[in-house]
């Protein structure tokens, strides 16, 4: 049988009802013959209430029981799909990781799959079975313990399975019906996409879309994972996430991605010598501070202005981890400034690399609503730049307007 893989999120399966209009989805491609394999997260709030309980216990706690713990959420969604789809009449039974098993190296919390065994799905399958329901987000390691992957890490777990079982596509299925040409809660001129290749979903969510996490867009990238982004609560054909030659015709411009919560740290008078910024960054990168834009600006002196961006909650370590290395003697600078009050707006769109005029478009727009430009970094098919927190909103607007990403194809 052909094999697909669909994903069911905290909100298609925050109750009862939600579980059996996602199992009515599920028994929908059963019956065009697929075998499906179903990966399902935890209840919408489930997973921040056992995160709430392991720190009512401790802050300082062992990763390991961390991980049994909010693991345990997706194991329940999956017996409850299981049993629904059994009422439904389809053979179905859930796996949690170790039973698959998936596995994952040792970073408790944050962890990578290295290896999904198919042998036991695949015996299942030809037994009769139709309907793996997998509990997302968890494995297990090479020394037997069970490990989470992370943020989006149900997400993950779906493009990895369908890379494993060479699946014919994966499906996600959220609460919103595909992939917009900006936030529709900022403009109500979003358009929903089609189609979009991987690069530019990979911006987009790296840029601060949330419906897809990075990770799942790279994995699904790397081995060619047809993605298709779908509302469990709609009948909606949703967005497909493809390889570029499969769209037809592509916008210079596909979408208006924003980042609300950015800061803006500027380390003044830093020596301008060999092997500096890898020191700079090097420290902060060790202390997991999430540099993401870097400018550099050399004076007449000879010494160094270096402006990097991160999100706003890492800026109190940023901040010490910086004046400790100033300390230590690791590097010196005069000043650290740190502006907490900024917004991350990027147009993404593989047409860029064919086009010119696109940054001088961009710039105008933001211009023309006098809205001032803080920094600015470039990619092959990004332009992103950090503006005042206050103009976020309509700078999304206005490019979106400039782009005409409104208008029907």
């Amino acid at each position: 049988m052909p094999k697909l893989v669909m994903k069911f999120g905290g909100t298609s399966v925050s109750d009862v009802e939600r579980i059996k209009n996602a199992a009515s989805k599920i028994l929908i491609e059963v019956e065009k013959g697929f075998d499906v394999i179903v990966i399902v997260s935890a209840m919408a709030g489930e997973t921040n209430r056992l995160v709430s309980l392991v720190n009512s216990v401790s802050t300082l706690y062992d990763a390991r029981e961390y991980d049994a713990i909010v693991s345990s959420g997706e194991n329940a969604s999956a017996g409850l799909m299981a049993l629904t789809l059994q009422n439904m009449g389809v053979s179905a039974r859930s796996w949690q990781g170790w039973q698959v098993p998936l596995i994952t190296n040792s970073a408790h919390g944050s962890a990578r799959i290295m290896e999904i065994t198919t042998q036991k799905l695949n015996e299942k399958f030809l037994e009769g079975m139709r309907v793996a329901v997998i509990a997302g987000f968890q494995g297990l390691t090479n020394d037997g313990r069970l490990s989470t992957l992370g943020r989006g890490g149900s997400d993950t777990t779906a493009v990895a399975f369908a890379a494993a079982f060479e699946a014919d596509q994966c499906d996600i299925y959220t609460d919103v019906d595909g992939i917009f040409t900006a936030d529709p809660r900022i403009t109500n001129k979003a358009k929903k996409l089609s189609k979009i290749s991987y690069e530019e979903m990979l911006e987009l969510a790296s840029l601060g879309a949330k419906v897809l996490q990075t990770r799942s867009v790279e994995l699904a990238m790397r081995y060619n994972v047809p993605l298709k982004v779908l509302n469990s609560f709609s009948d909606n054909d949703g967005t497909l996430v493809c390889q570029e030659e499969n769209i037809m015709e592509n916008k210079v411009v596909s979408g208006v991605a924003h980042s609300r919560d950015e800061a803006k740290m500027t380390l003044i008078s830093v020596a301008d010598r060999p092997g500096i910024a890898a020191s700079i960054f090097g420290t902060l990168a060790d202390k997991g501070v999430n540099v993401d834009m870097i400018v550099q600006n050399i004076s007449d002196d000879g010494r160094t202005d270096m402006t990097f961006s991160c999100p706003v909650d890492q800026v109190e370590l940023a901040t010490v981890t910086l004046n400790e290395a100033k300390i230590k003697k690791t590097f010196n600078y005069r000043e650290l400034i740190a502006d907490q009050d900024v917004s991350k707006i990027s147009v993404v769109g593989i047409g860029m690399r064919s086009h010119a005029g696109v940054a001088a478009k961009m710039f105008q727009a933001l211009s023309n609503e006098n809205i001032n430009i803080k920094v600015i970094t470039t990619s092959e098919i990004k332009i992103s730049v950090l503006i005042d927190r206050k103009y976020m909103e309509l700078a999304v607007q206005s490019l979106h307007d400039a782009f005409e990403l409104g208008v029907e194809a």
